[in-house]
């Protein structure tokens, strides 16, 4: 592999120790790996004195340039059923009640072709890095069907192998039809993290273990999977949490606490968990996912889509509280786009939440791009991404700022990306390896792609309506 210079960059968004923004920027990359972050000016100078084969030089001219953008949340797979339950106003139970008997029919195509069309969609957003969480496996999908997706687009994947076990006659939410036999659940575990796991520096697939949420799972999975996860190095822990108050009523019902107190008490706090939502902890809550450092992933569109609530995330970041973004799923969001949902993050902050007022300087656009970069890498537990700094993996994304969206803000043209419409991405690196160029992914057919995943969200509703 030779080496690749970006350059002429209006604007480089390092996200390093010093937040250092580059004016007439530059970023070397040789091999996976960063080896030059300054001016383009400082990079000639730099290269004379260390010559390598320079395979592709990138004139960034009119761009600013970030760290790949990372989303810690997501359900690839909802893809094919958009604005269903949400445009007639849906809330959480409700609304997957409603979609549990069409995700029934789902099969490992269906997997495969939703993953590829979600991930392209994130890709175009500026995601770099992706989080799923993809926890039932009907008519024989199985883990593998999205990581071959993931795979063929060159996309940084972190899929968890996610569960359910406790079906409506067991007091839980989902179909009895859609939950697995706990040993099945465990075993599969073990197969997908023993084939697939990478925990090395720059990978570019770590396996989680993502039990659905207290209300689709048993105390026991959840232990067994705790367990098992800490058997393997950097195999981390995943669920959903208090995203509702009808979560924390069922948590207090069923088990006399809180979500976060019974994830607590069964080993689910640590550096090695996330959650997604969080959007209703009270203030001690917060002290324990600071202290615990456990992550929380934040998905501002969904947790209005479904009026699930704003989740205090200026009070966690103010606490220390490691915190993610995340799209969530697209059947609860109705889009992909990773810059729009770091919008979506920036404006809901200042709205505010309850018991505290409104205020328009809340949140900054520089703080919620923080969100999406080295946030994301915190809370998926690495270090290698999230910022563009020597040594790390070579994950870059470009957005023009010189087009008719951005047109008048150049005085910051930082900011601009969220305080104008979120654009599509112009270039893509990741792990080295440029995936979107003039914004277009070169390797997808994407009316094919389209065209076949459209054919199939009608095959599942054609199904589930004559079950």
């Amino acid at each position: 592999m030779s080496g690749l210079v970006v350059e002429n960059i209006h604007r480089l968004v390092t996200m390093d120790n010093q937040r250092r923004e580059i004016e007439d920027g530059a970023v070397v990359i040789e091999h996976n790996k960063i080896i030059f972050v300054g001016s383009t000016l400082d990079a000639q100078q730099w290269l004379k004195k260390h010559p390598m084969t320079i395979g592709r030089r990138v004139d960034a001219s009119g761009t600013v340039v970030l760290p790949g953008l990372i989303n810690c949340h997501h359900h690839l797979y909802q893809t094919l059923t958009r604005s269903i339950g949400t445009a007639e106003g849906l809330s959480l139970f409700d609304w997957l009640k409603a979609l549990y008997p069409i995700w029934g029919q789902m099969d490992a195509e269906a997997v495969y072709v939703s993953a590829k069309l979600g991930l392209a969609e994130l890709l175009l957003s500026g995601a770099t890095t992706v989080a799923d969480h993809l926890y039932l496996f009907p008519n024989d999908a199985k883990l593998d069907d999205e990581i071959r997706a993931a795979k063929e687009l060159g996309v940084r994947f972190h899929p968890t192998r996610g569960s359910m076990s406790l079906g409506q006659s067991q007091g839980g939410l989902p179909p009895d039809s859609l939950c697995e036999d706990e040993a099945d659940i465990i075993a599969d575990c073990i197969r997908v993290i023993e084939k697939f796991h990478d925990p090395e520096p720059c990978s570019m697939l770590r396996i989680g273990l993502a039990p659905c949420s207290p209300f689709s799972v048993t105390t026991d999975l959840m232990k067994r999977c705790a367990n098992l996860a800490r058997q393997y190095k950097g195999v981390n822990l995943h669920t959903h949490l208090a995203e509702t108050i009808d979560e924390n009523r069922f948590c207090e019902e069923k088990f006399g606490m809180r979500p976060l107190q019974y994830m607590q008490s069964l080993g689910w706090t640590g550096d090695d968990v996330w959650f997604a939502h969080m959007v209703h902890p009270d203030s001690d809550e917060i002290e324990t996912l600071a202290k615990t450092k456990t992550g929380v992933c934040h998905c501002p569109s969904s947790n209005m889509i479904l009026a699930s609530g704003i989740a205090p995330i200026r009070e966690m970041m103010d606490a220390n509280v490691r915190v993610g973004l995340g799209v969530d799923g697209s059947a609860s969001n109705d889009g992909n786009h990773l810059l729009g949902e770091a919008r979506q993050a920036m404006l809901l902050q200042r709205v505010g939440w309850p018991g505290f007022e409104s205020n328009a300087d809340r949140f900054s656009a520089r703080e919620a791009l923080e969100l999406a970069t080295l946030g994301g890498a915190s809370t998926l537990g690495r270090d290698d991404i999230g910022s563009l700094e020597v040594g790390k993996a070579a994950d870059l994304i470009a957005f023009r700022v010189d087009d008719l969206s951005h047109a008048g803000g150049m005085s910051d043209p930082v900011a601009s990306l969220l305080t104008c419409a979120p654009g599509t991405v112009w270039l893509s690196v990741i792990n080295g390896q440029i995936v979107v160029e003039d914004s277009q992914i070169p390797v997808l057919d994407i009316p094919a792609l389209v065209k076949r995943h459209n054919e199939i969200s009608l095959e599942l509703l054609t199904k589930a309506g004559g079950a």
